[in-house]
């Protein structure tokens, strides 16, 4: 399996918010963002980085 592109966390970010998730608040450089589902409430954190690490990234997207 091909290792994921190196991507920012404003990148991520904007592709999350193209799947519906909605930017909640800040704290430091961490953006935090929900989403509604039938099943109830998603939760995501991103960090504000340049590039994410490979681990956070995987995080992010399971």
């Amino acid at each position: 399996m091909p290792r994921p592109p190196r991507v920012s966390g404003k990148h991520t970010i904007r592709a999350l918010e193209r799947l519906g998730f909605l930017q909640i608040r800040q704290r430091g450089s961490h953006i935090i963002l929900k989403k509604q589902t039938p099943n109830g409430e998603i939760g995501c954190v991103v960090p504000l980085h340049r590039e994410l690490a490979l681990g956070t990234l995987k995080s992010t997207l399971k």
